[in-house]
């Protein structure tokens, strides 16, 4: 248990860090270019997309080395665990859409949990800083 309790205290700083760094440099870097202001929203909605892929991609990194190598947990029938059904179950959990046609067994429950908590604040981190970023950039009456 103190494995997966430590995985996820570095897993919350890590994408805490991603995501602000990748709003941080957004709004640095877009009111300096001179681009229409709908290619600014494209272009905060992609960021935010890849930094919460990044994230994605790291909790199901974190499952496989779990369940693969310290052997904590699994998912699905016994067997050899493929990197395909951890980033896949990742992507439902930290999106909390739950589909449960894929259950960790053992200490990555702790994981799941605390991914499905992450994701959905860093959704609503994104969903806040996307509305921010259209009343700047349409602040002006440009659309």
């Amino acid at each position: 248990m103190e494995i997966a309790a430590f995985t996820c205290l570095l897993l919350l700083v890590a994408t805490t860090f991603i995501h602000y760094e990748v709003l941080r440099l957004l709004t640095s870097t877009l009111p300096v270019l001179r681009i229409r202001p709908r290619l600014q929203l494209i272009i905060v909605i992609l960021g935010a997309f890849c930094a919460h892929f990044l994230e994605i991609l790291l909790y199901g990194v974190a499952y496989w080395v779990l369940a693969s190598w310290f052997d904590i947990g699994g998912m699905g029938p016994p067997g050899p665990l493929p990197f395909s059904r951890c980033l896949y179950f990742s992507a439902e959990t930290y999106t909390t859409l739950g589909y449960g046609d894929v259950l960790p067994h053992g200490d990555l429950r702790l994981l799941a949990g605390l991914e499905a908590l992450n994701g959905m604040l860093l959704i609503g981190w994104t969903a806040s800083f996307t509305f921010l970023s259209m009343e700047r950039f349409w602040g002006d009456g440009q659309r």
